[in-house]
C-alpha cells in the first residue's frame, strides 16, 4: 500500500512541471515507463519538467526513492547531462543483436546497483521495455534458462 502512494507522488512530482534529481546519495532510481519503451533515471539523473512532460504511462521507483530539486543553474544541468548519461548506458545494451545478451545485461547492470531482493521487485515488462526485448526474454534469463 505504501508502494502504491509514493507512486502516486512521484507522478505528481513529475506532473507539476518542475525538474528534479534522482537523490545521488542513494542507492535509488525511477524507471520511466512509456508506451512503446522505458528510460532509467539513476543517482544524479534528472526527471521531470521538459524531460518527461509527454507520453508518460507509469513508473517504478527503485530502492528508497527520493527526488531533490536543484538548487543551481549548474546543478539542473549536471542533471541533464546525467540523464543522458544514463540513456546511452541503456543504449549500449539495447545495441546488441541477441535478446538474451541484452536481458543479461540489463540485470546485470542493475544487480550492482542494487541488492538482489530490490531487482527481483522490478517487473519483467519494465526491463524488458528498457531493451527492446520480449517480457518472457527477461523471465527466462532470471530464472537462468538460456537457448
Amino acid at each position: 500500500m505504501n508502494q502504491d502512494l509514493k507512486v502516486d507522488e512521484v507522478v505528481e512530482k513529475l506532473e507539476s512541471g518542475q525538474l528534479w534529481v534522482v537523490n545521488s546519495r542513494r542507492r535509488n532510481g525511477l524507471i520511466v515507463l512509456r508506451e512503446f519503451h522505458a528510460e532509467f533515471a539513476g543517482p544524479g539523473a534528472a526527471v521531470g519538467g521538459d524531460l518527461d512532460s509527454e507520453g508518460i504511462v507509469g513508473v517504478i521507483p527503485i530502492g528508497n526513492l527520493s527526488l531533490l530539486s536543484p538548487d543551481s543553474h549548474e546543478a539542473h544541468q549536471n542533471a541533464i547531462k546525467i540523464r543522458l548519461q544514463w540513456i546511452r548506458l541503456t543504449q549500449n545494451f539495447t545495441d546488441q543483436p541477441r535478446p538474451d545478451d541484452r536481458a543479461r545485461m540489463i540485470l546485470e547492470q542493475f544487480k550492482t546497483y542494487f541488492d538482489q531482493a530490490t531487482v527481483d521487485l522490478v517487473p519483467d515488462q519494465a526491463f524488458a521495455l528498457l531493451v527492446g526485448v520480449l517480457p518472457r526474454t527477461i523471465r527466462r534469463v532470471r530464472s537462468g534458462f538460456v537457448w
